[in-house]
């Protein structure tokens, strides 16, 4: 098994969606985000890392966008040279696992 990185444990990660809970007035959870989506986005020439974006369409929905960015820490944004916008759009609660420890 791979050893994984850059991950906090259970306890740490109940203790900022708690304080989320607490501190912010928008009503997000989380996002779902496609399985697709993510591949897409690391499949992308010269893509090293994504940035996720938060923005509201103009129907009120949130939306979390995510975009390649490149070794030295630039956006990659270009349709014209491959280089999209991910539109992650299943927000929670909508979109939730109401059974996860995260959840409570």
């Amino acid at each position: 098994m791979k050893e994984a990185i850059n991950t906090v444990t259970l306890e740490q990660a109940q203790t900022w969606v708690a304080a989320w809970g607490v501190k912010s007035n928008i009503d997000i959870k989380a996002f779902l985000i496609p399985e697709i989506d993510i591949t897409q986005v690391l499949n992308e020439d010269g893509v090293e890392n994504v940035r996720a974006y938060l923005g509201i369409d103009e129907n009120g929905t949130p939306k979390m966008m995510v975009v390649g960015v490149d070794k030295n820490g630039q956006d990659m944004i270009n349709d014209d040279q491959g280089f999209y916008i991910y539109d992650f759009t299943k927000p929670c609660p909508e979109n939730c696992d109401f059974t996860s420890p995260l959840m409570k």
